[in-house]
């Protein structure tokens, strides 16, 4: 596939960002929003109304654009076929219920292709292109360094436990259309549960009560409150939830990232207490384990690095390029043994990389 140049493309995209109480519309041309966003309500548990709300959403942003728009790309909640467009049964959408064919729908509706994709899908895919990675690979050429990434690994922190996964530009969608699904994997603390019982809101405010004593509803917002000092409370209970947190996502991701060797973005509302997270995030990742006999090796064939730290940057750009003699010739190559990766926390906000994903995916799926 060849990737376009969004900043330079004049095409628009009609995009959605949809919840289970709001729908926002909006319109996207070379990476810039286009229009004042368009808020309608979901009406998530009559099914007519809410179509007919996201006929209207769409119908109103396109009356706004100079020119019509090539496509509609949006993230919706799964379960769902996205390829097909065909939506299942969502928990806070009652009305969807045995297969609802949206993407089809609106594609006769409008008459333009639609795209649907999870929100994790579309954060890992707006990263890869427009967010983190090109990012990082302009901040490796700075440095100097030979070293660039293809691979990502996008990590929403929130509700739940989201993740996509892009390998060379090309977002893995899985034959079932659950490739990139980390959320489920084995939790470290508890075997018989998913890992996004500890990597969530709920395991947050869950930890912090278990720690604290406290069983009154704090929020995240809160218990990041009593972490920072601005708030009472038991900051020791605090700092253990989001420790906890991290440890359990680093083990997850550990095992996500040895398939994918590639960088790591966290993005989603809980990325905001990354100065707490990552330490045990990553402190998991470049753990060890051992063999029968003894032995004792990294848990990643790859070092993992703290890219918004300035220190770990550079001995991450830096790594150990060495030049080596061609046998037999009078020539020499640089080589550098060092298998390193990187975890960042979002530039653009996941809200962003999302839209952009949308956006980017879009275009590049156009035929």
């Amino acid at each position: 596939m060849v990737m376009v140049n969004y900043k330079e493309d004049k095409r628009i995209v009609l995009t959605l960002d949809a919840g289970g109480t709001n729908l926002v519309f909006t319109a996207i041309q070379g990476g810039v929003e286009l229009v004042t966003p368009v808020v309608l309500p979901a009406e998530a548990d009559n099914l007519t109304r809410c179509l007919d709300n996201l006929v209207k959403g769409f119908t109103m942003v396109s009356r706004m654009l100079p020119t019509p728009p090539v496509a509609i790309s949006f993230a919706f909640p799964g379960p769902a076929d996205y390829k097909s467009g065909i939506i299942g049964d969502l928990p806070n959408f009652p009305s969807f219920r045995g297969g609802v064919a949206l993407g089809p729908f609106l594609e006769h509706t409008f008459g333009i292709p639609v795209f649907i994709n999870n929100d994790g899908n579309l954060f890992a895919y707006g990263e890869a292109l427009t967010g983190v990675l090109p990012e990082l690979n302009n901040a490796l050429e700075r440095a100097g360094s030979q070293k660039r990434y293809h691979n990502l690994l996008g990590i929403t922190l929130g509700t739940g436990f989201g993740a996509g996964v892009v390998v060379n530009g090309e977002l893995l969608l899985g034959d079932n259309g659950a490739g990139g699904d980390v959320w489920c994997l084995r939790n470290k603390k508890y075997s018989s549960c998913i890992v996004e019982e500890s990597v969530s809101i709920r395991a947050v405010k869950r930890v912090y009560a278990e720690y604290s004593g406290d069983v009154s509803e704090l929020t995240p917002k809160e218990i990041f409150d009593i972490a920072e000092g601005k708030r009472p409370g038991n900051r020791v209970a605090a700092l253990k939830a989001f420790e906890e947190l991290g440890e359990m996502a680093g083990d997850a991701i550990a095992s996500a990232i040895t398939l994918i060797d590639g960088i790591v973005v966290l993005g989603g509302g809980l990325s905001g207490a990354a100065d707490y997270i990552l330490p045990s995030l990553l402190r998991e990742m470049n753990s060890s384990l051992s063999m029968m006999n003894g032995c004792s090796f990294g848990r990643l064939q790859m070092k993992t690095f703290n890219l918004d730290n300035p220190d770990e940057f550079i001995c991450f750009a830096k790594g150990e390029a060495v030049e080596i003699k061609i046998p037999g010739y009078g020539g020499k190559v640089v080589y550098d043994s060092f298998k390193r990766i990187g975890v960042a926390v979002s530039k653009q906000g996941a809200n962003r990389s999302i839209a952009m994903g949308a956006y980017v995916y879009a275009l590049n799926h156009l035929r």
